[in-house]
């Protein structure tokens, strides 16, 4: 199956490469669920793409119900699951000797608790279809650890090895994993960024005229979640490592 008509739910789909990802795939007619906290801005998307079918549902990923929330209003509508994208997720960075446990919760609940959450609600529906593809947005520094983001690479790691387990568990009854990890991409996600000097550094270092790197757009991550999704039954990308050329780490 194509992507046109496949049904697609969307983690985190307000912005970023969550909207990208949506309004590429309602262009291609795939049959959308997106969920997030901000439900305006999933009324925006909606109102963007006349025409497509699109399920805009506000949900919190660290909360359980709301994402199988999520997952009962999509078979609800459409019958099915094809595609489950957890790509919701957080980015404060500190040092460890910060102390700064309201960041390291807020990590565990959306980065890592997330990600649980979306597989422990779609997996008995691909499980029954005997088919399905789960897709989670980690990061380069889930394979790099820099000083200032130990707790937050800790989380894409995680991501990397759940991704893996759910592969080797799974793949028997024809369920595809991908991960997708991008390097810098131009998102709100610096906006979860409460040091202000790791903040400006990184937001002056992807915008200076005639830098070695110039961040990714949204739009540039949501054609490899595309490609990910249209690859033949027999075919799995499992991980997918997308960095800005000029990216040293």
């Amino acid at each position: 199956m194509s992507i046109k008509d496949k049904v697609v739910v969307i983690m985190g789909a307000s912005s970023g490469i969550g909207e990208a990802t949506a309004n590429l795939l309602a262009q291609k007619g795939a049959k959308l669920t997106i969920a997030a906290r901000r439900m305006n801005r999933l009324e925006e998307i909606v109102q963007h793409n006349v025409g497509a079918e699109i399920l805009p549902v506000e949900a919190d990923v660290s909360r359980a119900d709301e994402v199988q929330n999520v997952i009962d209003k999509t078979v609800e509508k459409y019958g099915r699951v094809d595609v489950m994208f957890n790509n919701a997720g957080i980015m404060p960075v500190n040092n460890l000797a910060e102390i700064a446990r309201d960041e390291w919760q807020n990590i565990a609940d959306i980065n890592v608790k997330g990600v649980l959450n979306g597989i422990a609600s779609v997996l008995p529906v691909m499980k029954k279809q005997k088919s399905g593809h789960v897709i989670t947005t980690s990061s380069v520094l889930g394979y790099e650890v820099l000083p200032g983001y130990a707790a937050y690479s800790g989380s894409k790691y995680a991501v990397r090895a759940i991704m893996e387990g759910l592969r080797q568990e799974e793949r028997s009854n024809n369920i595809k994993t991908t991960v997708i990890a991008p390097g810098t991409v131009k998102t709100e996600l610096f906006n979860s960024i409460n040091n202000q000097e790791i903040k400006e550094q990184l937001e002056s270092m992807s915008d200076m005229p005639g830098a070695d790197m110039q961040a990714m757009q949204p739009e540039e991550i949501a054609q490899a979640v595309a490609f990910v999704i249209d690859t033949p039954a027999n075919m799995a990308v499992n991980e997918m490592v997308i960095r800005p050329t000029g990216q040293e780490v």
